[in-house]
């Protein structure tokens, strides 16, 4: 029997994905996904649109489908000294997940973003992070921000980096697919080489697939009732 997927970083055409957010979930229903967060990029300007649109999309697929669907957004490209007014204002206007676009090796991110996203509890996931530092990881296992080993051709290349470090550090991860097209959704034969990939054991990929999603879902809730 195939093994339930959580996949919380993943985009539309609502940024620079190619599916509408029905299809997207559709599809990654039909891979075998249980979960999935939207969460396409946004800046201040573009936000408040995208956080409304998905959560219509997100509502439809739910009442007919049996996926879990959370409305998130990516903070990308945005300036670090920004990072915690727009998580908490994404937060605010109804984001269930907040992601930053990390420090990836493959783009010119601003340094400092990192360190920004680490140090707010408004931040959910950081993305590829790139050559994060050992003081940052643990700042991610203070406050509870989840690392993202990416599947993404060029994210990926610091996920062995990011795996030892937090390993050290006792800081959560994730195994996100990044999509931005249906080829780039996750199997979970894929999530599982990801991360042995990474340089994981078995039994830590085990719980970063199996047990990680349900440790930020506890987040989250514990974020909404608060």
């Amino acid at each position: 029997m195939a093994k339930a997927i959580a996949d919380f970083h993943t985009h539309t055409f609502l940024s620079d994905g190619v599916l509408s957010p029905c299809e997207l979930i559709h599809r990654a229903l039909l891979n075998g996904y249980q979960m999935i967060g939207v969460s396409d990029h946004v800046g201040l300007g573009s936000m408040e649109r995208v956080i409304r649109e998905l959560r219509e999309e997100c509502r439809l697929a739910e009442k007919y489908w049996a996926i879990k669907t959370l409305v998130g957004v990516e903070l990308t490209h945005v300036p670090a000294a920004a990072i915690h007014d727009l998580a908490k204002q994404a937060k605010g206007l109804g984001a269930d997940l907040v992601v930053v676009h990390g420090e990836t090796l493959v783009e010119p991110v601003e340094a400092g973003t990192n360190r920004a996203a680490v140090s707010c509890p408004e931040v959910d996931v950081l993305a590829h992070p790139g050559l994060i530092t050992a003081e940052e990881v643990e700042l991610a296992a203070k406050n509870g921000v989840f690392l993202e080993l990416s599947a993404r051709r060029g994210h990926a290349l610091a996920n062995g980096h990011v795996a030892a470090l937090a390993r050290k550090a006792g800081a959560y991860l994730l195994i996100n697919s990044d999509s931005h097209q249906p080829a780039d959704l996750l199997t979970w034969e894929f999530m599982y080489r990801v991360g042995r990939g990474a340089g994981l054991d078995a039994a830590e990929v085990e719980q970063v697939i199996g047990e990680a999603p349900q440790r930020l879902l506890e987040k989250l809730k514990g974020c909404a009732k608060g």
